[in-house]
């Protein structure tokens, strides 16, 4: 195995958050993608499009950050990588069978132009696996809340119910949800880590993940830090 790989894999699966967020998301998916093609919208150095490339799919990824799709070049398991804006798709119409997107979409200044370009490259029948940050407490701790989000230049928060309106205007209809970080406690950590823990907080606390997935499944699947979205495209 390659440096980059390890790295890679450190950075990404050793993480508090993104472990069993995306992994999560690759779980509804499904473990055989042989035949499908799949997009990973604002997907930086494309590692998670590689794991659905490791489950047989033709994976594409797009960001605009040119260096980390260099450095995802160097991958085993690279996806193709394209350099464009995930508002204007360089793709024909129905040109996907399932495009995620893990937590890209608060980042936008128009999370709709976002949907309008995913659902318009997704085939009829197809799915939207998706992740957005909800911070459901975030107004408990204004100065974690304003970090955090003057930190990852976080534009917009969604929770479950309006991003369902936002995919029902462009023919889209939920299929499930599940929130992430649900308890008070577990929403400061993530907060608190975002706010304070440095380039590795998240991924020096990815100790903690069974305890807080063992919070999430005794909590309400209400609100969270984070809300991960299944969501098909009408026929």
């Amino acid at each position: 195995m390659k440096i980059s790989d390890v790295v890679a894999f450190v950075g990404h699966q050793v993480h508090v958050c993104r472990y069993r967020e995306a992994g999560t998301l690759l779980g509804w998916m499904g473990a055989d993608l042989r035949g499908k093609r799949v997009l990973d919208v604002a997907g930086g150095d494309g590692y998670w499009a590689g794991q659905a490339r490791r489950r047989g799919a033709d994976a594409v990824s797009i960001d605009l950050a040119r260096k980390k799709m260099v450095y995802g070049r160097t991958l085993a398991h690279a996806p193709a990588l394209v350099e464009c804006d995930a508002l204007r798709l360089p793709f024909r119409d129905g040109s996907f069978d399932a495009i995620l997107s893990v937590c890209a979409i608060e980042h936008f200044e128009d999370g709709g132009r976002s949907l309008d370009e995913m659902a318009r490259v997704l085939k009829p029948g197809g799915e939207i696996f998706m992740s957005a940050d909800v911070l459901s407490r975030a107004d408990a701790w204004p100065k974690l809340r304003d970090a955090h989000k003057a930190k990852y230049h976080v534009q917009h928060t969604y929770t479950h119910g309006s991003l369902s309106a936002l995919m029902d205007e462009r023919g889209l209809e939920l299929v499930r949800h599940s929130y992430q970080f649900r308890t008070a406690a577990a929403e400061r950590l993530y907060l608190s880590l975002s706010a304070y823990g440095g380039k590795v907080g998240f991924n020096a606390a990815a100790p903690l993940t069974p305890l807080v997935a063992m919070a999430d499944r005794k909590a309400p699947n209400e609100r969270g830090s984070i809300v991960l979205i299944q969501a098909r495209k009408r026929s």
